[in-house]
């Protein structure tokens, strides 16, 4: 990337918010210099092209492709690019190990409550309710039969054995009728 105000390669990168705008400056040496930005250098990470071939030093530890840093990183949780992955893979891994629970990869999560319901979904919650309304007629009939409300009591009985049927004695709350 090259300097905004000069031919030369630029080694710093500025960005400032004013106003809710985001401004950004690649600067060479020299002008970061002027414009009062403290220039330090900093080592190369290893197996990364450096600008101007073998043995020319890097300034930034920025990646070669965007120019994001890892203390941008840090600050806005944002990656700037796929080739930031590999920059800085090492400083990643710590972080991504932490976050997948000591796992290297990430293995996947079950959605949420209000996704899209899987077959099995559907299935568990089926008999959950089926159980649920077995176990409310059961009572229901016992209060019958308690009160001496014998066509109440038939009515309920009648309910849950057409509930029971088709689950082949297999049904929660069907056994033992």
């Amino acid at each position: 990337m090259k300097c905004d105000l000069c031919e030369r390669d630029a080694t710093v990168r500025e960005v400032t918010v004013r106003n809710g705008v985001r401004v950004e400056r690649h600067l060479c040496e020299r002008h970061a210099a002027e414009a009062g930005i403290k220039v330090t250098a900093s080592q190369p990470a290893p197996g990364v092209p450096t600008p101007g071939g073998a043995g020319t030093q890097v300034r930034s530890s920025a990646c070669p492709t965007c120019r994001t840093t890892f203390a941008e990183f840090k600050q806005h949780g944002l990656l700037g690019c796929a080739a930031c992955y590999q920059f800085f893979e090492k400083q990643l891994a710590p972080l991504l190990e932490r976050a997948h629970d000591g796992l290297s990869q990430h293995r996947g999560k079950a959605p949420a409550r209000g996704g899209r319901p899987t077959p099995a979904d559907s299935a568990v919650a089926e008999v959950e309710a089926r159980s649920d309304l077995l176990k409310r007629l059961k009572s229901e009939l016992e209060r019958a039969v308690k009160a001496e409300q014998y066509e109440r009591a038939a009515q309920v009985r009648d309910e849950i054995r057409r509930l029971c049927e088709g689950t082949e004695g297999q049904g929660e709350g069907c056994t033992g009728r």
